[in-house]
């Protein structure tokens, strides 16, 4: 079949990209699912840096790709056991294999086969159903239809609004998944958390959900500090200050004992770091470009029991996490319907990119 998608052909490109149009609309075919795949009729998708980070270079993936990796929609046709048509289903952009040594020990984050197919563009099986284009995280939700491993989809409950299911795929997962899978966050333990994007306010909403006291957020933009506020952060803090670490450890009566970076700056990670106490914990979320560097105090690890530790997908295992958060969600204790900025039209999706660019939106997400 022909399929209707966002589909980028070079890195980099000068902005704005309402301008330099990096995503270029195109018609591309579509094979048929194969063993284990799905036919999906994309419903949501949203606008992740993650995505962004391709389009600008900072994280390099093979082009051409189709792009989008957090979306939902419905089964059209299936060749896997366990899915049918018309169930509904969100995507996780790690497919898990469910049988290399990382996922035999519950960490489907690490999937080796899964990494693997994610740095090559392709399915979980190695193979490409998109004509000439590359898969993105094995998801291509850019589109108004992908096929996708199964391994990749998780069945959700059918009547949740697409514009908030597609949130759970990347930026609730990983953010809320980071406190309470990475971190173990426990209730009265204090958190900070450095950047206010989707995954940033999710790991916001995952503290306050699990307890955390107090709950101290960091953004460089007001009205994300002003949001983070009405989420039930007790703090909020401008890092443009020459003294916002003070002001956390000051808030925190001499540092954090958890502290969440999710910018993807090395810069912004040893803030983080240096904002937390003696034993505590820094979670890094965000993605960095692949030059970037990490240096602290070594003896500090030691002497101070310090931990550093990456979260990749909040450490989550999908086909648990997202029906549980989802439940969490009806039930009023995750309210990441307040990430919504608005939704978009395919063809808006370059100048949606400068608005995720320019800080001044949480999570847009694309209605197909």
């Amino acid at each position: 079949m022909i399929v209707r998608g966002a589909v980028l052909r070079e890195m980099g490109l000068p902005g704005p990209s309402a301008e330099s149009r990096p995503l270029q609309i195109e018609e591309v075919e579509l094979a048929p699912p194969g063993p284990g795949e799905l036919l999906v009729r994309i419903r949501a998708a949203g606008l992740c840096h993650s995505d962004l980070s391709v389009i600008d270079g900072s994280r390099p993936r093979v082009m051409p790709m189709l792009l989008g990796h957090e979306a939902t929609g419905e089964v059209v046709a299936s060749e896997a056991p366990g899915f049918g048509p018309g169930d509904t289903v969100a995507f996780a952009f790690v497919p898990a294999c469910g049988e290399c040594g990382p996922c035999a020990e519950g960490r489907a984050a690490l999937c080796e086969p899964g990494a693997a197919a994610n740095t090559a563009g392709t399915l979980l099986n190695g193979v490409r159903r998109l004509d000439g284009v590359h898969h993105h995280l094995g998801v291509s939700g850019f589109a108004d239809h992908a096929v996708v491993s199964a391994r990749s989809a998780v069945k959700i409950d059918p009547s949740l609004p697409p514009e908030i299911a597609a949130l759970f795929g990347c930026a609730v997962m990983t953010g809320v998944g980071a406190v309470v899978n990475t971190a173990q966050v426990r209730a009265g333990r204090s958190a900070v958390v450095f950047g206010l994007g989707g995954v940033g306010l999710s790991a916001l909403l995952g503290a306050v959900l699990v307890g955390a006291h107090p709950v101290v957020a960091v953004d460089v933009v007001p009205s994300k500090l002003e949001l983070a506020r009405s989420l039930g952060a007790t703090h909020a803090i401008d890092a443009r200050d020459n003294d916002a670490v003070d002001q956390v450890r000051e808030a925190t009566s001499g540092g954090a004992d958890y502290a969440f970076e999710t910018v993807g700056s090395g810069k912004v990670l040893a803030q983080a770091y240096a904002a937390t106490r003696r034993g505590g914990t820094t979670v890094t979320v965000g993605l960095p470009h692949p030059s970037q560097a990490f240096s602290i105090p070594a003896v500090s690890l030691v002497a101070e029991e310090r931990t550093v530790k990456g979260s990749y997908l909040g450490s989550s295992i999908p086909s648990r996490d997202i029906p549980r958060y989802i439940a969490l969600y009806r039930a009023g204790r995750l309210p990441v319907d307040r990430l919504l900025t608005s939704t978009v039209a395919l063809d808006d999706l370059n100048e949606a990119f400068d608005r995720l660019a320019a800080g001044t939106s949480i999570r847009q997400v694309l209605l197909l």
